[in-house]
């Protein structure tokens, strides 16, 4: 049986955003998460899956922000060596801005808002890794900051972690963190295809 959303309890607009007429807001896809202590589960497809939607948003003229965690040197979100740096596959061009940031919430100190409001566009894609992390907490931002986000599942990602003892995997992680993006904070859809 379908539940019953807080977006519908407060009629909020269920539809997912249209590429053309969206900001793409690519949380996080640093090599920090493709090997080592931080590796993800399932971080290849995802990374696949965002390097179409990022060629996709170019194709259609839709401005794109970069985001990175920067946690300084000799940490795997180093952004001033290999291991924190943007993955080659949707690496920013010239024209496409970086916004570094020190919270999940890639809104707080940060010009990422103001970014966005200069576009003239309410709509914001966001994909990303961490799934429970960066992800939904960038969702919760754009939401409370008054944008309207749209969460792309499959070009994201997480890693199994423990809750009291209790191993959570990381399946289980990223979809209960969308569940919760999607109850209150924005639309989740399964790829990027759905966004026409």
């Amino acid at each position: 049986m379908p539940r019953t959303t807080l977006r519908q309890l407060n009629g909020f607009d269920d539809r997912p955003a249209t590429l053309p007429e969206a900001v793409l807001v690519l949380v996080d896809y640093q090599n920090t998460y493709t090997t080592g202590v931080m590796e993800l589960e399932g971080w290849r497809p995802a990374l696949d899956a965002a390097a179409n939607l990022l060629a996709r948003a170019r194709e259609v003229g839709s401005p794109v922000i970069h985001v990175v965690n920067d946690g300084g040197a000799g940490t795997p979100y180093d952004v001033h060596s290999e291991i924190g740096r943007i993955h080659d596959d949707v690496a920013p061009r010239h024209d496409e801005a970086v916004v570094v940031k020190s919270a999940p919430n890639a809104f707080v100190g940060t010009d990422l808002g103001e970014l966005v409001e200069r576009t003239g566009r309410t709509d914001v894609v966001i994909a990303g890794f961490m799934t429970n992390m960066c992800v939904t907490f960038t969702a919760e931002g754009a939401f409370l900051g008054g944008f309207r986000p749209t969460i792309v599942a499959d070009a994201c990602a997480t890693r199994p972690l423990e809750s009291a003892g209790t191993p959570v995997s990381a399946l289980s992680l990223h979809e209960a963190a969308l569940a919760t993006i999607g109850d209150l904070y924005g639309v989740v859809v399964r790829t990027g295809d759905e966004l026409t």
